[in-house]
């Protein structure tokens, strides 16, 4: 009747584990929105407990690992796992999993994620895995991330977002999420991203306690800029990286070149300055990179017989003027010093299987 007020009817308080849900009806069930501010990183106390970011900073030689396929592109982990144990023999204390040499931006998420955990159940213990979970999508990096770490890694490599570039307001802001997740090294290659990290970026994100360094490709000054500040610095350049390492102060080398000669790779990150060292791999790492990384690797692991000769598209063999003079620099350096076990040859065009369905 007019006038008359309903009686107030009092509401219990919502218990810790739903405040902030909003309750959104859709058909017959409610269904619970989780606000941003109740976002919860999936992480595990136990993988927190085995990795750090100081166990991280340390490391002088890091392989950017290839990845081998079967003839019908699927992964060959037994190919897979000898590589790895060449690379812990030689002296190599970290694998990239899943890079740019590794072939990560052709893989699935599911095969990425599962190549990852596959390298940390069979050889965690003895070398450290970091995990390339980065994206040009901040959700999928962070989504990645989340299940690396999962699945166990020690750290993830991420790098800025690329094709759809971002101000340098969205450069931090991409890396802040993710960081909270594990220790993480930042990877700066403008030649792949069109967009170069600028210091002040990496200066503002140096006081996260995840932030494990930078794999720096811009040269030596970018490398005295930051190890003079105290940030740790990983050359990502092969042909300069002994410099790098003992004239502008990086901690090593994130490297293509010791999957085929992890021993010789070892010594000019830890024995001190040797020009004439450097000098004689300098041939080696300039054939690596005649063509966009990983082209030449892929051919010479395969001339070498330690993984088939079989490519995801779009990458295809170095023409044979280049497998010639491959298995000549091979005899220059020494066959001893390389990976594997058989002669390098020099392969047919017929011999190399392109894959584009897998």
């Amino acid at each position: 009747p007019p006038g008359h007020r309903a009686p107030a009817v009092s509401t219990p308080s919502q218990p810790p584990a739903t405040r902030g849900l909003e309750r959104v009806s859709k058909g017959k069930f409610a269904v619970a929105a989780v606000t941003l501010d109740d976002y919860l990183p999936m992480r595990s106390t136990e993988v927190k407990n085995r990795t750090s970011t100081d166990g991280i900073k340390s490391l002088r030689l890091i392989t950017a690992v290839k990845t081998p396929y079967l003839p019908d592109g699927r992964f060959d982990l037994e190919a897979y796992d000898s590589l790895i144990n060449t690379q812990i023999n030689g002296g190599a204390e970290g694998v990239i999993v899943g890079g740019t040499t590794g072939e990560g931006h052709l893989m699935s998420w599911d095969e990425h994620i599962m190549l990852i955990g596959h390298t940390v159940n069979c050889f965690g213990a003895n070398i450290k895995v970091i995990g390339n979970t980065g994206s040009n999508s901040t959700r999928e990096a962070v989504h990645a991330t989340e299940q690396g770490f999962a699945v166990g890694m020690h750290a993830a490599l991420h790098v800025n977002p690329y094709y759809g570039k971002t101000s340098t307001e969205g450069l931090i802001s991409h890396f802040k999420e993710v960081l909270p997740m594990g220790p993480t090294i930042i990877y700066n290659v403008p030649s792949r991203t069109s967009q170069d990290i600028p210091p002040p970026v990496i200066e503002a994100l140096s006081c996260y306690s995840n932030m494990a360094g930078v794999k720096e490709c811009v040269g030596h000054e970018r490398v005295k800029c930051y190890t003079d500040k105290g940030i740790t610095i990983w050359s990502g350049n092969d042909d300069e990286c002994h410099d790098s390492r003992w004239k502008y102060g990086a901690t090593g080398v994130i490297s293509v070149a010791s999957n085929l000669v992890p021993g010789l790779m070892h010594s000019l990150m830890f024995e001190g300055e040797n020009a004439a060292l450097n000098e004689k791999l300098l041939p080696l790492m300039k054939w690596l990179f005649c063509e966009p990384n990983p082209i030449g690797l892929n051919t010479a692991l395969a001339q070498l017989g330690v993984v088939r000769p079989v490519f995801r598209l779009p990458y295809t063999p170095l023409p044979l003027e280049k497998r010639v003079e491959f298995v000549r620099i091979v005899e220059a350096i020494g066959r001893e010093n390389f990976v594997g076990q058989k002669e390098a040859q020099v392969l047919d065009d017929d011999d190399f299987v392109l894959i584009s369905r897998y």
